[in-house]
């Protein structure tokens, strides 16, 4: 078995991911036992049951001391060294993949640090322009009439960008290289051959012909016949309303939404709390929860770890796929 070393950032100190990052990565060593993984945070906001001999604990010290549910400015710059810890161990190649816990935008752009998420915030730490936000989940037969299991993988064209804003941010060159990011990610990280890509349009019925909207025949169009062109599988624009149809979820390996809601609503309602954000575009490998800080149920014991495990899961079945296909490409 190759060993794979997983980092986990564990958000912020008074949500829920202190609770569910060590809950799910004791849960995740006992299934793998080529695993191991560093949780990167304060040492005092983990319980003393934290024991595992593949599990470690880097230490980052709170400015202040976390108060379950209770936000404090002083901790914003805590939050943001545990990121920059496990990106730079990335980079070293120290760690394999990257899986964050929730943090809270609002009290780090209260503590004075201008900052939009993760993904934009991974983008510019590792020096890329563009990277896509893909939310992945696995659905289970029997789920609204699946006769079986299925992948269900939505990605973003635009992510964290207030909803007057979205269309000025909806160009060619946008959705293009959304469109080619997503495609590069599915074959290269997860493996897919020759994915297809169903894209929405923007706006209601797909712009219905110019008359509710033009972007889909001047940006998404263009777009889309641009990456067909360059021999990727996709197709649209579709409306978003008619989109996420399950019945035909077995011929498609991915979704790609305008913006956030579109296709984070649909995604979520279905997934029950399995889902898993991933970033691509990164040279490095970043799994995420699909939940907030949870700031109402922090330190009370009842927090659901299931979406991180599997963000650990899905961190390391990308992690040992780019391992086996280096090692490949290496004749090793």
């Amino acid at each position: 078995m190759s060993r794979v070393d997983l980092v986990l950032t564990t958000g912020e100190p008074a949500g829920i991911g202190p609770e569910v990052s060590a809950q799910a990565a004791q849960m995740f060593l006992q299934e793998k036992a080529d695993a191991h993984i560093t949780l990167i945070g304060d040492p005092t906001l983990f319980d003393e049951g934290v024991r595992h001999p593949r599990l470690q604990i880097e230490s980052v010290k709170l400015n202040k001391p976390a108060v379950s549910g209770l936000l404090d400015v002083n901790n914003a710059a805590y939050v943001l060294a545990t990121l920059d810890a496990a990106i730079a161990g990335c980079q070293a190649n120290r760690f394999q993949a990257m899986v964050t816990a929730p943090v809270h935008k609002g009290i780090v752009n209260q503590s004075g640090i201008a900052f939009t998420g993760h993904t934009e915030y991974l983008a510019a730490a590792c020096g890329v322009e563009r990277v896509v936000m893909l939310l992945c989940a696995n659905l289970p037969a029997g789920l609204m009439g699946l006769q079986r299991g299925l992948p269900l993988r939505v990605a973003l064209t635009t992510i964290h960008v207030p909803l007057a804003l979205v269309s000025a941010q909806i160009t060619v060159k946008s959705v293009l290289e959304t469109i080619q990011i997503l495609h590069a990610g599915l074959k290269n990280q997860f493996g897919i051959a020759q994915p297809r890509i169903l894209v929405a349009g923007l706006n209601p019925h797909a712009g219905e012909g110019g008359y509710l909207g033009s972007e889909e025949s001047t940006t998404i169009e263009p777009a889309i016949s641009q990456a067909q062109q360059a021999g990727i599988r996709v197709e649209g624009p579709f409306p978003g309303d008619t989109l996420f149809d399950l019945r035909s979820l077995d011929q498609v390996d991915a979704y790609l939404a305008m913006y956030h809601d579109q296709g984070l609503a649909p995604f979520k309602f279905v997934t029950f709390n399995t889902g898993v954000n991933v970033t691509l575009g990164l040279p490095i490998i970043r799994t995420s929860v699909d939940h907030g800080t949870a700031l109402d149920i922090a330190g009370k014991g009842v927090a659901d770890a299931g979406s991180m495990l599997e963000a650990i899961r899905l961190a390391f079945q990308l992690a040992q796929h780019r391992k086996a296909t280096l090692a490949h490409a290496s004749g090793a």
